[in-house]
């Protein structure tokens, strides 16, 4: 790398490209896919993606450190450039990418806000209804799933919410391995 490419990145870019990468892998679990029958399809991991990094954020936006709302926006750009690659080597058209990542936006910010309202809330119920509406995409999850992944989705978010700041702004984050059961 140059020292343009040095002189041109954002001081948070690194960590929140380490957050966000961090989020991809725990929302790869297999017992998301199995036990909980997540469709393993672009959809179901793009879900389930959207709903590690939407936690993730929520985390990051509340701190009162400014590193905080710095970090979490770190993430979300971090999680749309990889959308970006992925589709350009899934072999969409550059005329076509901007498109496609705008209404990725868009679906995340929906499912975010959702999500973001449930827990504060506290309703745990109007949780799993938009977790079955955005992830199963109108099917009938299987039964308890939706229930079993909101309790997951709660239990991450007090996790993440115990997590130091210090260690989100070196790119360190735990996402507990029971997620996946």
């Amino acid at each position: 790398m140059g020292l343009l490419g040095l002189l041109g990145r954002r001081p948070h870019e690194r960590a929140g490209f380490a957050l966000y990468t961090a989020a991809v892998s725990a929302s790869r679990q297999p017992g998301f896919f199995g036990g909980l029958g997540v469709p393993d399809t672009l959809d179901g991991r793009f879900d389930l993606v959207s709903l590690h990094v939407a936690l993730l954020i929520r985390r990051l936006r509340r701190d009162a450190d400014p590193a905080g709302p710095k970090l979490a926006q770190a993430v979300f750009d971090a999680m749309f450039a990889d959308m970006d690659v992925n589709l350009r080597e899934m072999g969409v058209g550059d005329l076509v990418v901007g498109k496609r990542v705008k209404r990725m936006w868009e679906a995340f910010h929906g499912r975010a806000a959702a999500y973001e309202s449930a827990l504060d809330a506290a309703d745990a119920a109007a949780l799993a209804a938009a977790l079955a509406r955005n992830i199963w995409r109108g099917e009938a999850p299987p039964p308890g799933a939706a229930e079993r992944l909101a309790g997951l989705a709660i239990a991450l978010d007090r996790t993440l919410s115990a997590q130091d700041v210090a260690a989100l702004r070196r790119g360190q984050v735990r996402f507990p391995e029971q997620l996946a059961a």
